[in-house]
């Protein structure tokens, strides 16, 4: 079928109240844009927003060809679709696409697509959704016998030597032609029934792999139509011999959970932010990503099959029983067939893809009810996907209090806490899960009644989803010899003790961080903020993103990303972090997902004879540090890639120099101190940008030699001439701007913008604070 992009002539309003139509472009997050009120049920878990239903409208010629099919990657939720007034498409999910056949519904000159998505009924999850149509649309038109989305199935069969099997299902008979290429180079033909398979010999097959993610194309021409589907060669084996492996090689999944939004965008999905995010977690040593907890885009499964991320791809956070007054337990058990039907016709082409998680923290698990629901929840994926294990994120001292009669989550708290959102961010219980979230957490996993709670789920799967259950790897591995386990969830601390576990028994397969970077809503959950930039520790409606990061909601990695790439073995160079200076002594904000607040920076002015708490992350046999090239100490890495010095705040510099068994210099890393003066830096992420793309521009306020001022705090206006500002904020989880606006304030001196390319030939970008201008500009490739 040919695709045309239906992202333009869209317009959109709050539905069923008078207000004029506005034009937008998209993907578009509606929610990003409410007002944050102290009032909105959505509470912590969505970031205070309000929420609206919004009805879009999009009016267009009717293509020529006889067979129109309009396909709506994401819209949040429940939402229905009209084509010149008659009911096309409905479905609940808000992560998952709707495809409708407009065909019969289409008359010839103007029509008009109409759709309406939910967005009132809130709280509907425990995190920040967005609103409206957040993902991309296309239109697909075809004539009478044609190749329809997903009509084209590619599996490897075999890598030595290589056999591909092409399935194809198409409407009309005859027969197919397909050739596959390799860039512009041609490596096989053949022929197939339209509605048949045929299997493929690949000569000198390149695989895919997380470090070489090479990517084939298959051509198929029937009938006038064609498709071109990018595939990779690649097998998923899953065993107790062998671990888990790619290609026969065993890989360990370094994983990092993300959720599905995109920072100072939202919930929309874009190709270069979807990018940039996986980049920046590979940079950070991560190789595989968990979508928690709901299907991933299409866009991101493109890019991480381009980049050779791993992924695993969920369902849902809730099965029947509600987590949220709203939330999906209300159409679970009715759709879950077609659901994970779309989830897995999704996936199935993309090599990334080397798991599915069928949910998350799911207390059903606990009874039989909820394992038979799993088992055919798994039916159904193994009916159409054999080549991929399948597992489901267990917190395991929820089902044992599940099990108990005492769950977590019911129908009856989701009621309650509806109405009773505005204390669920209280100081009182945060302090709490700062005290003893981590340790609680953990030994909740190992209280007695765990193993009957969750053996029956676990034993129904493919690898068992241990979510913060580490402390149980060892007994249960020795209980059960056959089952293979997965730190579908766990704590940034425990990181280094997965590794060794992880390298000594090849059925503990991998490790998934919460999270890989920060995200809106679940506000101050992972954030250690002092009162400088947190005025409450009660997450009301200034809070607004996680915390919970390894990489900051602007795509900065903070330096619990290098602990994590040092604990890996990946760690090159020695990372630097101190904890603010300015505020030895107070209290910041409680979180039991927090590791360190330090900051990788030895500029604190002003506070020259403080005491500095200083941690240094490195790989190596023992790291020395030195200040103003005196010596403070020297630390053993051996058992920890993580250690700390104390030392008193002196202006210069701060070295640190790791060291092998020998003696011998491996690396070092200096940070510095900052002189009087402070200009503002603006900086493009990249030199050019394709029309209609974004771009990402780090602003910071620095010294005379570029080194960032931590302790300066300003706010900076950004003007756009040649292209859109479509996000702009910093990092702080405790944001009242929130990411709209043309002004922000900094975070440690750093604020980012996005920005949009026009159609001229460049970008230019005028930022002002009180130190200063600057300008900068980006080259635009039409």
């Amino acid at each position: 079928m040919r695709r045309i992009a239906f992202n333009e002539g869209w317009s959109y309003k709050k539905l069923d109240i008078d207000e004029e139509f506005k034009n937008v472009i998209l993907p578009y997050d509606c929610m990003l844009r409410e007002n944050r009120s102290d009032d909105s049920p959505g509470g912590c878990n969505n970031g205070w927003f309000e929420g609206y239903d919004y009805e879009f409208l999009n009016e267009f010629e009717r293509p020529v060809e006889k067979t129109v099919v309009i396909e709506f990657e994401g819209i949040y939720h429940r939402a229905e679709v009209y084509c010149n007034g008659e009911k096309v498409g409905y479905r609940p999910n808000g992560y998952l696409g709707i495809v409708a056949d407009l065909s019969n519904a289409l008359k010839q000159g103007k029509n008009q697509l109409r759709v309406i998505s939910r967005g009132a009924d809130i709280p509907n999850s425990r995190w920040y959704t967005g609103a409206g149509i957040y993902r991309p649309v296309n239109l697909y038109t075809a004539d009478e016998n044609y190749i329809p989305l997903n009509g084209v199935k590619i599996k490897t069969l075999s890598i030595n030597p290589a056999v591909v099997e092409v399935a194809l299902a198409a409407h009309g008979d005859g027969e197919a032609k397909i050739s596959v290429t390799n860039g512009d180079e041609m490596v096989a033909e053949a022929s197939a029934p339209a509605n048949g398979s045929v299997r493929i010999n690949i000569p000198d097959a390149k695989l895919w792999s997380p470090e070489a993610p090479e990517l084939y194309t298959c051509k198929v021409e029937f009938n006038g139509d064609m498709c071109e589907q990018r595939f990779g060669i690649r097998v998923v084996t899953c065993d107790t011999e062998n671990g888990f492996c790619i290609n026969g090689k065993r890989v360990i999944l370094r994983g990092a959970c993300i959720h599905h939004d995109n920072g100072l965008l939202g919930a929309a999905t874009f190709t270069e932010a979807e990018e940039r995010k996986i980049k920046i977690l590979q940079k950070c040593g991560f190789n595989a990503i968990r979508s928690a907890h709901n299907p991933c885009s299409k866009t991101l499964l493109d890019v991480c099959d381009r980049l050779g991320m791993m992924v695993m791809d969920e369902y849902a956070d809730s099965w029947y029983v509600h987590k949220t007054k709203y939330d999906y337990a209300g159409f679970l058990e009715e759709w879950y067939e077609r659901d994970i039907t779309d989830l897995v016709e999704k996936d199935f082409n993309h090599p990334c893809v080397v798991l599915y998680s069928l949910g998350n923290e799911v207390t059903e698990t606990a009874e039989k009810r909820g394992v038979e629901l799993y088992k055919a929840m798994q039916k159904v994926v193994k009916s159409l996907d054999t080549t991929r294990p399948v597992t489901c994120g267990i917190n395991i001292g929820f089902n044992q209090a599940a099990y108990k009669g005492h769950s977590f989550f019911s129908d009856e708290k989701a009621n309650r806490n509806a109405e009773d959102f505005k204390n669920l961010g209280t100081e009182k219980s945060n302090h709490r899960k700062w005290m003893f979230g981590p340790l609680f957490t953990r030994l909740n996993a190992i209280l007695p009644g765990c193993d009957k709670a969750t053996r029956e789920a676990f034993g129904a799967m493919d690898v068992a989803g241990y979510n913060y259950g580490i402390l149980r790897y060892k007994h249960d591995r020795k209980k059960y010899p056959n089952r293979i386990i997965l730190g579908s969830e766990t704590f940034c601390e425990d990181a280094e003790k997965a590794v060794k576990i992880m390298t000594r028994d090849k059925c503990i397969i991998g490790d998934f961080v919460w999270t890989g970077m920060d995200h809106i809503g679940e506000v101050g959950l992972g954030a250690f903020e002092y009162c400088e930039y947190a005025p409450t520790f009660i997450h009301t409606k200034g809070w607004l993103t996680s915390g919970s990061g390894r990489v900051d909601i602007t795509g900065k990695p903070l330096p619990e990303a290098y602990y994590m790439k040092a604990a890996y073995g990946l760690l090159k160079k020695p990372v630097i972090a101190v904890k603010p200076v300015n505020h030895n002594g107070e209290r910041h904000s409680p979180s039991g997902w927090k590791f360190t607040e330090a900051v990788e920076s030895w500029a604190w002015t002003g506070c020259e004879g403080k005491k500095a708490k200083v941690e240094v992350y490195a790989c190596g046999a023992c790291v020395e540090l030195y200040l103003n090239n005196r010596k403070v100490g020297s630390r053993s890495l051996k058992k920890h890639c993580r250690v700390k010095f104390n030392v008193r705040y002196k202006s210069g510099t701060l070295t640190a120099i790791v060291f092998d068994n020998r003696k011998r210099e491996i690396s070092r890393r200096s940070i510095y101190s900052v002189d009087d003066a402070t200009e503002l830096r603006v900086e493009p992420e990249t030199e050019k940008a394709e029309s209609g793309k974004l771009c990402f521009v780090r602003m910071r306020l620095t010294d005379t030699n570029g080194i960032t001022k931590v302790l300066k705090r300003e706010r900076i206006k950004v003007k756009v001439e040649g292209g859109e500002l479509v996000g702009l904020g910093h990092a702080c989880p405790y944001n009242d701007d929130g990411y709209t606006g043309n002004e922000t304030g900094t975070y440690y001196g750093e604020a980012l913008a996005i920005i949009k390319a026009g159609n001229g030939d460049k970008i230019s970008i005028n930022a002002v604070c009180e130190s200063g201008t600057a300008t900068s500009e980006i080259k635009v490739i039409q």
